[in-house]
């Protein structure tokens, strides 16, 4: 009996392999394949572009600076003797030639009329000499001498006045007197000061540039100056120094403004705006800014066909909030948002800044 038992559990085995072989084989139900997943298309990176427009762009540079006057003179005496008449104030306004002070006489009248006197006297003995050589009562050889005696009186008149007016102290430049360091009754030496005249126009900006920026300053550029009284005023570059400061390793630049009206101090502190020579550029974001993988600085733009290009520019001028940069292509589309995240020749989805702002709205 049990071989029996045995026999029917096989068969019950059997039957139940054949009933789940027999569904797996005949059943509609299938796995669907899976693609592999470097087939399935990958959506370019997307990038935030700004369409560049190349135009001439005038750099300005802010250098502070002080305000000096153009010519500084000095007034002093060409004799000795005591301050008779002092004949101007610190503030007065002098013309070349004006007379300042005048010194005491200390003789020189007496030595005038003294050397007119002998050259009248030398005048009427020439007269009458010359008429008597005419004549024939004097020889003709003594003419000479009398001739030579008159022009020695003519020359002792001339240099007893000029001694006389060397007592009279002259204004050497015109302009505004800024020191009247002499007092009336003061007895003076030759050649001692008795005013200093400063020239007030044209009035001088000046300012010293450091070495780095010399070669972006020429001569005849425009400046537009404020001063620290709230003046404005607008010059040129009169000149550049060639030699730098032993210490601070700068050039020196006087700006020369018109000061008809001396409205202008000497000394007062400014701001000094330089605009330079226009150059092309274009204005782009500072965060557009980039390094290539060689270290340049630029700009990396889509190119027509989507391919990412690097462009190294040279900064022109940087302002607050935009920069002007120099070397990109006109027109290119700058990449202002992602360019650290792609690379050279890679295709990308060029998207305009004002798409770009909508969205993020």
């Amino acid at each position: 009996m049990m071989w029996k038992s045995r026999i029917g559990a096989t068969l019950v085995v059997l039957a139940a392999i054949g009933w789940i072989a027999s569904g797996e084989l005949s059943g509609d139900s299938r796995v669907p394949e899976t693609a592999p997943a470097q087939d399935r298309p990958v959506a370019p990176f997307r990038v935030a572009t700004q369409t560049l427009d190349l135009a001439d762009h005038r750099r300005t540079i802010i250098m502070s600076g002080r305000t000096e006057a153009d010519r500084r003179a000095t007034a002093v005496t060409r004799a000795t003797g005591v301050v008779t008449a002092l004949n101007v104030r610190r503030g007065d306004r002098v013309a070349t030639g004006d007379v300042i002070a005048t010194l005491s006489d200390e003789a020189r009248e007496a030595q005038v009329a003294q050397a007119r006197a002998r050259f009248a006297q030398r005048k009427a003995e020439h007269d009458a000499r010359l008429r008597l050589i005419e004549s024939g009562n004097l020889p003709a050889l003594g003419r000479a001498q009398i001739e030579a005696d008159l022009k020695e009186a003519e020359a002792a008149l001339a240099q007893a006045e000029a001694e006389l007016r060397r007592a009279e102290v002259l204004a050497p430049i015109s302009g505004v007197v800024d020191v009247v360091p002499v007092q009336l009754g003061q007895a003076l030496k030759d050649g001692a000061t008795v005013a200093e005249i400063i020239a007030l126009d044209p009035m001088l900006v000046v300012f010293e540039i450091p070495e780095t920026r010399l070669g972006a300053v020429r001569t005849g550029d425009v400046a537009d100056v404020r001063l620290a009284t709230g003046q404005t005023a607008r010059g040129e570059v009169r000149f550049i120094s060639q030699r730098a400061s032993e210490t601070t390793r700068t050039y020196r630049v006087e700006v020369a403004i018109d000061n008809a009206a001396a409205g202008i101090s000497d000394g007062v502190t400014a701001e000094v705006a330089l605009r330079l020579a226009p150059v092309p550029a274009a204005q782009v974001p500072r965060s557009a800014l980039t390094f290539s993988s060689a270290g340049e600085l630029g700009l990396r733009h889509v190119l027509p066909d989507g391919r990412v290009a690097f462009a190294p520019v040279s900064i022109v001028e940087d302002g607050r909030d935009a920069i002007w940069v120099a070397g990109a292509p006109d027109r290119a589309r700058a990449i202002i948002q992602g360019q650290d995240f792609v690379t050279e020749g890679q295709i990308v989805e060029a998207v305009p800044t004002p798409a770009v702002v909508s969205a993020e709205r």
